[in-house]
């Protein structure tokens, strides 16, 4: 099978395809025919050498997000084949990643593709619409409580606005000028100018502070200022600052979803009741995967590149 992958770390020009034996499902898995993979920020890490491989022998393959089509079915596994799926996959944890042409998975980690979006476009959804969920359990703010989201005009952020929204919270959400009308329309109740000083931006609508901040940019102490005495920071980048105040960090580690079969046809339905955005920059094949790195890395893209094999 066709792969993309990195023997060597460094730049986008170390990502190369490989042709590798093709793997077969278990009992209790699936095997996925990959058609889309979405490019996010964790892939660029794993490619640059940032990321502990463990005793994974290269090449090693990056992708968190896959979507494709079931073409072999393990014993026990209730799907079925042709059934059309999305997947989160795991890097760093023995299976690969997702830029592949096929992927093993546990069949309680996937589930079906939103109807009428295609699988471009479904492929965007695993990771970062885990990641939010996730954050929102562990936030688990009441309704009518106000979250702030940093980075809003991301993926992640995307995805957070709005779930925060169908959770009944009130949302602040921070964005340049160029995207205050996509993050408003995601539903934001105050749209703040991003920087370095958005935690004052955000007193000045709410004194006290709010009650949680989702900090999807990864301005870590910068952004947990803006959090109330005994609110609730997320992070997404290992951060294990003190904001003191009795403010409780909440790590979010998406590895923890891998079976979370469940959530995700959650988020497939939320899609499906245009409740949730998945949004594409550009579909590309995967030979272009080191452009689309390039791309990513220089910032600006709203929405996610998209490999097909």
């Amino acid at each position: 099978m066709k792969i993309v992958g990195v023997r060597t770390f460094g730049g986008p020009e170390v990502l190369e395809i490989f042709e590798a034996p093709e793997p077969h499902a278990g009992p209790g898995e699936i095997r996925i025919r990959v058609r889309a993979a979405a490019v996010s920020p964790t892939d660029t890490v794993l490619r640059s050498g940032a990321q502990d491989m463990g005793r994974m022998e290269p090449p090693y393959i990056p992708g968190m997000d896959a979507a494709g089509v079931v073409d072999e079915v393990g014993d026990g596994a209730r799907w079925r084949i042709g059934d059309e799926v999305m997947a989160l996959a795991l890097p760093r944890e023995g299976r690969r990643g997702a830029y592949a042409q096929y992927l093993v998975a546990p069949a309680d980690s996937v589930a079906r593709i939103p109807g009428g979006i295609g699988l471009e476009a479904a492929s965007t959804l695993p990771m970062n619409g885990l990641t939010a969920v996730q954050t929102l359990e562990k936030l688990a703010l009441p309704e009518g409580k106000v979250l702030a989201v940093t980075g809003a005009a991301g993926t992640l952020g995307n995805y957070l606005v709005q779930l925060a929204k169908e959770a009944g919270l009130t949302v602040v959400a921070d964005t340049a000028d160029k995207d205050a009308d996509l993050v408003s329309a995601l539903g934001a109740d105050y749209v703040v100018e991003r920087g370095d000083d958005v935690a004052e931006r955000i007193l000045e609508l709410f004194p006290e502070g709010v009650d949680a901040v989702a900090d999807a940019a990864v301005m870590n102490g910068l952004a947990a200022r803006a959090v109330r005495d005994g609110g609730g920071f997320a992070t997404y980048r290992g951060w294990d600052g003190d904001p003191g105040r009795g403010v409780r960090v909440h790590p979010i580690r998406v590895v923890q979803e891998y079976h979370s079969g469940a959530k995700l046809d959650r988020l497939r339905a939320l899609a499906e009741a245009d409740l949730l955005s998945p949004r594409i920059a550009d579909v590309m094949p995967a030979e272009r995967a080191a452009e689309a790195h390039r791309r990513l890395e220089a910032g600006g893209l709203r929405g996610r590149i998209v490999l097909t094999f």
